[in-house]
């Protein structure tokens, strides 16, 4: 099924979806068209258009393998939120919407696939209601909250309770705590307690993952593609999710954990361990949701 069927000039879908929202230039919401002209050259080589979603969400990531970690890579600006993408440096969450947002361009013809429709697809996926509305509070900061909306709107399901997720202890309050670390939050204060009701009403809402006890159990029924968002637990007994990346199934049948590992570990873009035994690499990582791409 494809989200986008009829073809728009370029020109025409920066200047209306884009200008009037962001006015941020085009140069500081891409970065990198060199990777991204060598990304399309390989989708053309490779057929990935003929592949399942999932399928073409984890050949893109496999190709994105080697690139930098990049702290905070969607804090782009002080004031003004805008769709970007930069294929220089990547953290974990710009790393899967790139790789999904990349494998959705690809359903269009290859005349469309262009930085311009990269972005529409980023928007599509990272803004609540697919919208960007200019402001800070139109980004869906917390995974969970990215995948309650998503599945709403049919992008993703959420098989995480179907895999035998249970319901967790629930509190998104890492962005309040830390607000200082955040750009948009440190320049504009006034932010704050939007901020706060924003993440009770994410708090409000049940949070399932599956225990990592019981991720080697369920490996056999994930696939390619589809998103894992790592959970943690605090000292206070607490649940939010801390991480995300891909699973991708090598050659030789094992499920991996694919994903923009920190400086502190790897510093890039990275195929790591078996997805069971990389969540006991951490103490405090305590299980698993998964949403698996549609469309």
């Amino acid at each position: 099924m494809r989200i986008w069927k009829i073809f728009v000039p370029v020109f025409l879908i920066w200047s209306v979806a884009f200008a009037s929202e962001s006015r941020l230039p085009f140069s500081a919401v891409f970065k990198g068209q060199d990777q991204f002209n060598r990304l399309v050259s390989k989708a053309k080589a490779g057929n990935w258009q003929a592949l399942p979603i999932g399928e073409r969400t984890a050949a893109v990531g496999q190709a994105l393998v080697g690139t930098r970690y990049k702290h905070f890579t969607l804090e782009i600006d002080n004031r003004i939120e805008a769709p970007s993408a930069n294929f220089q440096g990547m953290d974990c969450w710009t790393f899967f919407e790139i790789a999904l947002g990349f494998a959705r361009m690809l359903d269009e013809p290859e005349a469309n696939w262009s930085p311009e429709r990269l972005l529409h697809y980023i928007e599509l996926d990272r803004y609540r209601g697919g919208e960007c509305t200019g402001e800070y509070l139109s980004r869906l900061h917390y995974l969970e909250d990215w995948l309650y909306d998503n599945d709403r709107r049919g992008l993703v399901e959420d098989l995480t309770r179907d895999l035998g997720g249970r319901s967790v202890p629930h509190s998104a309050r890492e962005m309040s705590v830390g607000w200082r670390h955040y750009r948009y939050l440190a320049a504009n204060r006034s932010l704050l307690g939007p901020l706060a009701r924003m993440e009770a009403n994410v708090s409000s809402r049940p949070l399932y993952e599956i225990p990592k006890s019981r991720v080697a159990g369920i490996e056999s029924k994930l696939r390619s593609g589809d998103i894992i968002g790592v959970i943690g637990r605090d000292r206070s007994g607490l649940y939010s999710t801390s991480h995300v990346g891909l699973a991708v199934r090598t050659s030789d049948g094992v499920l991996h954990f694919m994903h923009a590992s920190s400086p502190g570990n790897y510093g890039h873009v990275i195929v790591d361990a078996q997805l069971s035994k990389y969540l006991y690499r951490y103490h405090s990582d305590s299980g698993i949701l998964v949403a698996r791409p549609l469309r």
